[in-house]
């Protein structure tokens, strides 16, 4: 194995507290939209991308619509992250250096472009990782994305490391194995690993 490729939310930390912070800041200025967001609607849309987002949580919007919500939680969402950050898992650094050491680390998430960027500028971790993709910047599934940070860096032997069955799904659609991070946000039944805590990817790896 040559290498280890991160989901981010639900895998590496939580940061619904922020997010739904600066959603709920960006719905006020939305005269279209009557409620706020928990971080309990947050949970229940992790794994899918923007756009199905949108669909899942404003149902009664349109696409330009969805689309100007997208653009304006976005930039709010980048503020708030790069200012506020989010709840790292235990012992993440730790681990992340340990790994660093022996396998090249990436991140491939659902997220827009810039709430990477916002997760490295806060908490500093951006050492760890090699490269980064999200759908925010290709317009790809995660599937399609976990296979374009191969290409693009010579990985031959990978693993995915997700929290959802559309991550299980990007794995298996990439052709790497999948470890469950199954302290995370979804429920997924068929893996190749499981870990109850992050650390323990130190075990298997």
């Amino acid at each position: 194995m040559d290498s280890i490729i991160f989901d981010l939310d639900g895998t590496l930390w939580d940061s619904r507290e922020t997010v739904v912070l600066a959603w709920n800041k960006a719905i006020e200025q939305n005269d279209k939209i009557d409620h706020t967001l928990t971080k309990q609607h947050l949970k229940e849309t992790m794994g899918l991308q923007m756009h199905e987002i949108m669909q899942k949580l404003f149902p009664h919007l349109n696409a330009e619509m969805h689309n100007e919500l997208i653009q304006s939680c976005g930039e709010i969402e980048g503020d708030f992250i790069s200012e506020r950050g989010g709840i790292l898992y235990e012992n993440l650094e730790d681990v992340l250096r340990a790994l660093s050491e022996k396998y090249r680390l990436f991140i491939v998430s659902n997220c827009q472009e810039g709430y990477i960027e916002a997760f490295y500028d806060y908490h500093g971790l951006d050492k760890y990782f090699q490269d980064f993709e999200n759908p925010g910047r290709t317009g790809l599934s995660k599937g399609e994305n976990i296979k374009l940070i191969m290409e693009r860096n010579g990985l031959k032997d990978s693993v995915y490391v997700g929290d959802t069955a559309g991550d299980r799904k990007a794995a298996k659609d990439a052709g790497i194995p999948f470890v469950f991070a199954k302290y995370g946000f979804g429920e997924v039944e068929d893996y190749d690993y499981a870990i109850d805590e992050f650390n323990e990817l130190l075990e298997i790896f």
